[in-house]
């Protein structure tokens, strides 16, 4: 089969698909920065004692699973502009994928806190320590253990849908691909050359999930 690729254009063009692996690596890591923050606030407001608040977050974390991120991303892209909200495109991108993927971190996030048994907290609550205190040196640590590997597997999903913005016209890995396809007719040449960075960035960030696991059991105490 790759008898048949024209590597000599593949050369050509691998300025551009490295130009795009650049600016998928850089909206990935913008969206998931921003995904984390949507994350950890929307999981204190989910377990806020406050019942309205509670269940506004509740409802757009429902809405934001029920839903299909390609139409989450035209609402941004065409819907906002008609309620006169103008965003350029790269900032519609990051909020999308943001607000897409802070939905499921919050809720790993949330099964992280609570899986810290009650008993543990009345015990921190017994010595006097502050609701802080008690985040700081009983629940943090331990939910930090536990949710860190699913939110690296919640990052490798954002930077594959990451390729969902080549729709809303910026340029990032898939975008290089439809830009070959175009101009030399190379659909095969184009993405398969796409999917493989992508596979490139997909073993980097396993790698990282696998050392950071690692890590974890060497440093908890046995």
């Amino acid at each position: 089969m790759l008898e048949a690729f024209n590597f000599r254009v593949l050369l050509d063009y691998m300025p551009l698909f490295l130009k795009g692996l650049w600016a998928t690596a850089w909206l990935s890591v913008l969206s998931l920065v921003g995904a984390l923050l949507v994350g950890i606030l929307a999981c204190g407001a989910r377990l806020s004692r406050l019942r309205l608040l509670s269940m506004a977050v509740g409802a757009y974390i429902e809405t934001i699973r029920a839903t299909p991120l390609l139409a989450q991303l035209y609402f941004f892209y065409f819907g906002l502009p008609s309620l006169g909200i103008r965003l350029p495109e790269h900032q519609t991108g990051i909020l999308a994928l943001s607000l897409n993927s802070g939905a499921y971190m919050a809720e790993i996030i949330r099964a992280g806190v609570l899986s810290v048994s009650w008993g543990q907290i009345e015990a921190g609550m017994a010595y006097g320590l502050t609701y802080l205190q008690r985040m700081r040196y009983i629940v943090l640590p331990q939910a930090l253990g536990i949710t860190i590997p699913p939110l690296l597997g919640q990052a490798i999903v954002l930077v594959k849908d990451s390729a969902l913005l080549s729709l809303i016209s910026v340029f990032e890995l898939t975008r290089a691909g439809q830009i070959i396809t175009s101009e030399r007719f190379m659909p095969a040449e184009g993405f398969f050359t796409t999917a493989l960075l992508y596979l490139l960035i997909y073993y980097a960030l396993k790698t990282f999930s696998t050392w950071w696991q690692k890590r974890l059991i060497f440093v908890q105490p046995a």
